[in-house]
Parts: structure tokens; C-alpha cells; sequence
């Protein structure tokens, strides 16, 4: 991979580097990470911050996708409604049966179309085929998947069986609350994007490992920041 260009920036390579992990790893304001840079001496704002993120998170997201193995081929699909510039969107997920983020959109319609096009992204997307697609009892991903021909693996099942697309929206339902919304459908793409790909590679299902498996995952999960900031 190409190496990222820190050049013609006034403050270090390792804080930027920080700020964005700080950022992107934690549910945190930009102005909580102004504050914890502060307190280690580094005095930098939060427009600064802000304007590191956009530059930096395409990149990084795309890096730390490439650096992942190949996902599962158990999906589980849901949406749920999002406040966007003060208005009404609906995001669309996709993730496996291990929670990891296979894809997202934010649209504004909750229909048929919008749940195709979802799965044309993740056809078109995904190195593995699928195997099984849980949805919730939303007519939309029985239509759409009728349309693309895979309704033979389509599992529309009640809410329980598709809790792990249901949980895994938790997280987002965080940082929205923090950041008070998201400015447009452009920026909460973006952004959202970033943040799979960062959960992604961090995530860990510690109640379910041992502490020195868990050490070994944390380990992995800086070392592929480390190769996606470098």
C-alpha cells in the first residue's frame, strides 16, 4: 500500500495519528479529543482535528478493509431511521454472523429499490457469495431479493433471529447521540464508512474469549492501524 502523506502538517505525525485513532476507536466529540490531547500538552483544536478526519478517513477506511480476512457468508440485513440534516433517512446495514459491518448506505427511502440496491453493492462488493440472508419481515428484502434471484436463501424471520443485525446497531446509535446528528447523507456515509471499517478491526467478542486470546486480538487489531496509518 502507498504510504500516507503527513507532510505540511505543523504538528507530528504520531499525534495526528492519535487523534484520528482517539476519534474514530471511541464514541468522542472532537472536542473530547482537543480536551485529551490537552491534558498529554499537545494544544491543538478541534476544527484541526476535524479537518484531519476528512482528509485522512477515506484512506484509512479503505486500508483497514484490505486488511481484513474474508467475512462469513451468513448475512444479516436491517435498517433503521437516522435524523440527517433534520431530516427522516434510513440506514441501510449489512453484517455477518461474527458482527462484522459487511456494507452500509444511507438513503432516503425504505422500499424495494433501496433494499436492492443495498444488495447489488454487496454482490458486487464481497469476496464470498452468500450462503443464507436474514431479514426481519420487511416485504422490501423478499421483493428485492426475488428480483436478483436469490430468494432461495432469503430467512425472513422474526425479530430474534435477527438480533445480531439488530445489536449491531448500538454503536451508531452512540456516536449519533454524540455528535448530535449527522450533517448530510454525504458526511454519515463517510463517516459511517470509517467507523465499520475501525469497529471492524477492533471488535471483539471478549465475554467469549480467553484474557490472553484477548490480548493476542488486540495486538492484531493496533498492528493493522499501524499498516493502515503508515
Amino acid at each position: 500500500m502507498k504510504p500516507l502523506s503527513f507532510k505540511r502538517h505543523r504538528f507530528p505525525t504520531e499525534v495526528i495519528k492519535h487523534a484520528l485513532w482517539l476519534y474514530f476507536r471511541f464514541s468522542l466529540s472532537l472536542r473530547d479529543v482537543e480536551e485529551l490531547l490537552a491534558e498529554r500538552r499537545i494544544e491543538v483544536s478541534y476544527e484541526t482535528i476535524r479537518c484531519w478526519t476528512k482528509k485522512f478517513w477515506p484512506a484509512i477506511a479503505r486500508r483497514l478493509k484490505r486488511l481484513r480476512p474474508s467475512p462469513a457468508p451468513r448475512w444479516h440485513l436491517d435498517e433503521m431511521v437516522c435524523r440527517v440534516g433534520g431530516k427522516r433517512m434510513y440506514l441501510w446495514r449489512a453484517i455477518d454472523d461474527e458482527g462484522e459491518v459487511l456494507d452500509l448506505l444511507v438513503q432516503l427511502r425504505r422500499d424495494t429499490q433501496a433494499a436492492k440496491k443495498l444488495l447489488m453493492r454487496l454482490l458486487g462488493r464481497q469476496p464470498v457469495e452468500p450462503k443464507l440472508i436474514t431479514t426481519d419481515g420487511l416485504r422490501f428484502y423478499s421483493a428485492a431479493l426475488a428480483e436478483l434471484g436469490f430468494e432461495h436463501l432469503h430467512r425472513a424471520g422474526r425479530l430474534r433471529e435477527n438480533n445480531r443485525a439488530e445489536n449491531s446497531h448500538l454503536p451508531i446509535r452512540q456516536r449519533e447521540r454524540r455528535m448530535q446528528g449527522f450533517k448530510s447523507q454525504s458526511s454519515a456515509q463517510r463517516f459511517l464508512t470509517t467507523h465499520a471499517a475501525v469497529y471492524n478491526t477492533f471488535y471483539t467478542q471478549r465475554h467469549l474469549i480467553s484474557r490472553p486470546t484477548l490480548r493476542r486480538f488486540r495486538a492484531e487489531a493496533h498492528g493493522a492501524w499501524a499498516k493502515a496509518t503508515a
